[in-house]
């Protein structure tokens, strides 16, 4: 008898000066493919799990650096890299964002995730919203932060986070050519993004990350999210639910991500006074864990009243 391949692989060493990230793991999905993930165990053994969805251009490394250290205070923390994404799963199939719902879905099977709260970034916005929509029994909460239920024309998203992560990315020769971009483009990336001389070691690791992306898959889920809306039924959402609203973003308006709030009954709206390339400041993990704890704690007065 053959010898069966070892769900999750090797973990994966990582130093980068002044981050603090997680140990990654790669981990083969039964019919899907092999994916990676960064985990925080968590304060304890009965921790809630918070799963974190990136955005376009990222990764869940990239995205969410700043969030793994005030989230493991409450959480286990698992951090997927989706499909074409890092070192996300490859397909030669056209990319689907509900693919990337049964990806994360198939990845909590295999971790041992029952139940979680999912916490989506800008193209994790509607893979959260996704996997509410197809895996019900999976989704205990959900925070949406910097995203709507609908994203066309989506040109202005596909340049600001593009453009943030490529200046994250940059060496000195890209960062010079962020210098030559249309003043609206620079305009949307944080000051210290806009071009530096020299590249950070935060610089040379987000590059790592960044060319580690299925080009041709990255390009069709711009397209993905472009051409999504929820907006049928993501009032049917029956879980707690946070809605950040970055409130100087000029990619997906915050007039876009009110709406998504409002049309979800019962969701906390949480102002967050920063743009779209927020993920890179410190005040960006406050803020994400801030939402999380509040939509955990709503999660337990449901279960209290049910009792």
């Amino acid at each position: 008898m053959a010898e069966q391949m070892p769900s999750i692989e090797e973990v994966v060493p990582e130093q980068v000066a002044g981050l603090d990230l997680p140990l990654g793991h790669r981990v083969h999905l039964v019919g899907r493919g092999r994916t990676f993930v960064r985990e925080v165990p968590g304060p304890r053994p009965d921790a809630p799990t918070v799963v974190l969805l990136h955005g376009w251009v990222a990764s869940g490394g990239l995205n969410w650096f700043r969030c793994f250290e005030p989230l493991s205070e409450h959480f286990r923390v698992v951090a997927p890299d989706l499909r074409g994404h890092g070192r996300g799963i490859r397909s030669r199939r056209r990319f689907r964002l509900a693919d990337c719902a049964d990806d994360v879905a198939a990845l909590c099977w295999e971790l041992g995730v029952e139940q979680a709260i999912f916490c989506g970034y800008s193209m994790g916005g509607p893979v959260a919203q996704l996997m509410w929509r197809r895996h019900p029994d999976l989704v205990s909460g959900l925070v949406l932060a910097a995203t709507s239920f609908s994203f066309v024309p989506a040109l202005q998203q596909r340049l600001a986070f593009a453009g943030a992560m490529a200046a994250m990315a940059g060496t000195t020769r890209t960062t010079q050519a962020l210098t030559r971009l249309p003043g609206p483009v620079r305009s949307v990336l944080p000051r210290g993004l806009r071009g530096t001389e020299r590249p950070s070691s935060m610089q040379v690791w987000a590059a790592q990350e960044m060319r580690r992306h299925d080009v041709r898959m990255v390009l069709e889920a711009g397209n993905a999210i472009a051409t999504f809306s929820s907006r049928r039924w993501i009032g049917g959402v029956d879980v707690p639910t946070a809605v950040v609203v970055t409130t100087k973003d000029r990619a997906v308006t915050p007039t876009a991500q009110l709406h998504l709030a409002l049309h979800i009954p019962g969701a906390e709206i949480r102002r967050y006074d920063e743009g779209h390339t927020s993920p890179v400041l410190e005040s960006f993990g406050p803020a994400i864990a801030d939402a999380c704890v509040s939509v955990a704690q709503e999660i337990a007065t449901r279960k209290d009243a049910v009792r």
